[in-house]
């Protein structure tokens, strides 16, 4: 009979049956640190990967597969939220910083807000989108729980996409990629939301699923407008 040593529950085998901590208990030593390491990578690569495989071939299916209980092979929701808006705010960031050395009339407080304030902003932001997808399908009976999964998913995928479009800048530096993106985000979410409620009227979840991209996007673009005015203005350069 073993002991665990970090619950204090008592049974046989090799794993803890309260915990899951296994019995073996080894020092910390370096190559075990490397091995953490290499662990982690490689269980992130694996679920991020399968994660994102899934939200190009499968929108909306995953989300439902996910909500049903299919849940070990995806990436959790909020970390793979954080970890796509992290890699759209460097990208976004390291993109507007090359531009500028190389060309004139560049804004600088759009640098500083990829900078400083996209992530922040994002997760600020993630509720009420979910709030206006939950509003606009509020009759088909999912909670608004299930609602922010589904949007911090869609929303995880918009980051990733993002990231080429926003690159097209070094081709012209001055284009607004909200005209490129708003499009094909609209159609990536109404493919997500006809597949995800694919028992309802399609007419009906296509007019719901634009209406609620379409005020989602127009909240960001206000939001990340008015803080890039503030920038200017010397308001946020201290905060």
């Amino acid at each position: 009979m073993n002991v665990c040593k970090n619950c204090g529950n008592k049974n046989d085998g090799k794993y803890c049956s309260s915990c899951g901590q296994s019995f073996s208990i080894h020092h910390i030593t370096l190559p075990h640190l490397i091995e953490e390491i290499f662990h982690f990578f490689t269980h992130f690569e694996k679920g991020f990967g399968y994660t994102v495989r899934e939200l190009i071939q499968a929108p909306g299916t995953m989300q439902k597969k996910y909500l049903e209980g299919h849940r070990i092979k995806y990436q959790k929701p909020f970390s793979m939220f954080f970890i796509c808006a992290s890699a759209c705010a460097l990208a976004h960031y390291f993109i507007n910083y090359i531009i500028a050395r190389y060309y004139k009339g560049v804004d600088q407080s759009e640098i500083y807000f990829f900078q400083h304030y996209l992530v922040l902003v994002q997760v600020l932001l993630a509720p009420i989108y979910a709030a206006v997808v939950w509003m606009f399908f509020i009759r088909y009976k999912y909670n608004y729980a299930e609602m922010l999964v589904v949007t911090l998913y869609i929303t995880s995928f918009f980051f990733l996409v993002i990231i080429p479009i926003f690159a097209l800048k070094f081709i012209w530096p001055h284009l607004d990629t909200k005209y490129i993106e708003l499009p094909i985000l609209i159609f990536y979410n109404l493919i997500t939301f006809l597949n995800f409620f694919a028992s309802h009227l399609k007419m009906q979840v296509v007019l719901l699923s634009i209406g609620s991209i379409v005020i989602s996007f127009a909240i960001a673009t206000i939001v990340q407008d008015f803080i890039i005015k503030l920038i200017n203005q010397g308001r946020f350069l201290h905060l």
